[in-house]
C-alpha cells in the first residue's frame, strides 16, 4: 500500500519547489462512511464496538461466546472498535476471555491479519482497537511483535503527546490522510516511551461498569486514572448485558436479550 507514494516521494525529490507545491494533496472526501466525519474529530465521533470481538461462535451450548459472527464480518456490519483479552498460550498471545480453556480464539497475530485486510480493502476508514492485558505481558517484547508480524504497526496513530485529551484529538479526514488510522489502546502495561503506538487507555478514556446484568445501564463513572479530569477523557459505554448464573457470580453474556439489547430503544 505504501510502495507507490514512498516512489513517488524518491522522483520527486529531484523537481524543484515550485512544482512539487503545485501538486495536489491527497485528502479524504469520505470518511468512516459518511461525508460529514471527515471534519469531525477522533473524540467527537460515536463508534460501535464488539465487545471480546474474537469469541464468536453460532453453538448456543458455547457459554463463553460474545458473538456469532467473525471480526470480518463484524467489521463489513459496522463495527469500528475492536476489544479483546489477551492470554499467553503454549508460547504464543492468544485472544481468549480469562482462560483460554474456556475459549480460545486463536493468536493475536492471525487476528491482526484479519483487521489488516480490511484496512487495505476500505483506506477511508478508521478503526480502534481496544486490548485487555490481565497478565501484564510486555508490549515491547510481546504485545509490539504481533502487530509488527500482522502489518499492522504501519496503519497505527502514534498522538503527539499522552494523554491527549478530547479537543487534542485530530479529525477522522486528517487521520485517513497520513494513513495512521488505526487508534491502539490497552488497559494494562502501555509505556509510550517504549511502544508509542500502543496507548494507554485509562488515562484517556473512562469506562461505564462492565459485566452488567442491569438492563437499565448504569451510566456512571467507573475506571478512570491519569491527571486528566473526567471531562477531559473521551467515554466508552458498556452495553452489553449479562447474565449471573443462579446467583453464583458466574458472568455469561445473554444472547436471548441481544436483539433488545442492541436495539435502537435500549
Amino acid at each position: 500500500m505504501h510502495l507507490k507514494p514512498l516512489v513517488a516521494i524518491t522522483v520527486l525529490l529531484g523537481l524543484n519547489a515550485s512544482f512539487c507545491a503545485s501538486l495536489p494533496v491527497r485528502r479524504a472526501t469520505l470518511c468512516n462512511g459518511h461525508v460529514e466525519l471527515c471534519s469531525r474529530s477522533y473524540s467527537n465521533v460515536t463508534f460501535i464496538g464488539a465487545h471480546d470481538s474474537f469469541a464468536f461462535s453460532r453453538d448456543p451450548l458455547e457459554l463463553a461466546r460474545d458473538q456469532e459472527v467473525n471480526v470480518p464480518t463484524q467489521l463489513r456490519l459496522g463495527v469500528r472498535l475492536l476489544q479483546a483479552q489477551a492470554h499467553v498460550h503454549d508460547g504464543k498471545l492468544h485472544f481468549c476471555h480469562t482462560s483460554c480453556i474456556l475459549f480460545d480464539g486463536g493468536t493475536v497475530v492471525n487476528y491482526l491479519s484479519h483487521v489488516k485486510k480490511f484496512l487495505h480493502a476500505n483506506p477511508n476508514e478508521v478503526l480502534t482497537l481496544l486490548f485487555t492485558n490481565p497478565e501484564g505481558q510486555s508490549v515491547q517484547d510481546v504485545w509490539k511483535p504481533a502487530f509488527d508480524v500482522a502489518g499492522i504497526t504501519p496503519f497505527t496513530y502514534v498522538p503527539p503527546t499522552v494523554p491527549m485529551t478530547a479537543s487534542q484529538w485530530p479529525t477522522l479526514g486528517e487521520m485517513i490522510d497520513s494513513g495512521r488510522r488505526v487508534v491502539v489502546f490497552l488497559d494494562a502495561g502501555a509505556d509510550t516511551s517504549v511502544v508509542n503506538f500502543i496507548l494507554p487507555e485509562f488515562e484517556m478514556i473512562w469506562e461505564t461498569p462492565f459485566s452488567v446484568t442491569d438492563p437499565t445501564f448504569p451510566c456512571s463513572v467507573n475506571r478512570i486514572s491519569g491527571p486528566l479530569s473526567t471531562e477531559d477523557h473521551t467515554y466508552l459505554i458498556n452495553h452489553s448485558l449479562n447474565k449471573d448464573i443462579l446467583g453464583t457470580g458466574i458472568i455469561v453474556s445473554d444472547p436471548l436479550d441481544a436483539s433488545t439489547t442492541n436495539g435502537i430503544p435500549s
